[in-house]
């Protein structure tokens, strides 16, 4: 999927995508910084480069839209969280579209964790991704309150990784 031109960042961003990449999308946020989808990363960066941070798509663990506050909310694997101030237009609409894409690419099956002790309102899950250079992990996605010291809480998660380390025919 080429880059349109009309949502090309300047090359100084575009400086700051890892060696080999490519811009599959990218849109100018409501504070000025762009955000950009790309093959291996999502950048955010001011047009000028600065400020820029590109985190793999492995580090993402959802997007959230909130249309009141009209922006994204990327929530990420350790728990913190990054707001992307969206303008409401089609090419928003669209940048929307292509994160959610590359997401969901990352994640190749995903189980939630049950009979935790204490039954959390949001239960873990144990996602199987897929690193850019195609190689599969498993990785835990919940939030701190998920107790990994407890012996139950542990086995629980453990028997959910084998289950997707199996499916896939990797070692446990």
């Amino acid at each position: 999927m080429p880059l349109r031109r009309a949502g090309r960042p300047p090359g100084e961003v575009l400086a700051l995508l890892p060696r080999g990449d490519r811009a599959l999308d990218a849109v100018v946020l409501a504070d000025g910084r762009w955000a950009v989808v790309a093959r291996t990363v999502l950048l955010v960066a001011g047009a000028d480069g600065a400020g820029g941070v590109a985190r793999p798509w492995t580090d993402v663990d959802r997007g959230s839209l909130d249309p009141e506050a009209g922006g994204l909310t990327v929530h990420w694997v350790d728990g913190t969280r990054t707001a992307l101030p969206l303008v409401d237009s089609g090419a928003a609409a669209r940048w929307a579209r292509s994160f959610r894409e590359r997401v969901q690419q990352s994640v190749v099956r995903s189980l939630p964790v049950t009979g935790l002790p204490g039954r959390p309102a949001t239960p873990p899950r144990v996602a199987l991704r897929r690193a850019a250079d195609g190689t599969l992990f498993t990785q835990l996605l919940g939030d701190a309150r998920v107790d990994l010291a407890d012996p139950a809480t542990l086995a629980a998660v453990v028997a959910v990784e084998d289950e997707l380390r199996s499916s896939a025919g990797l070692p446990r």
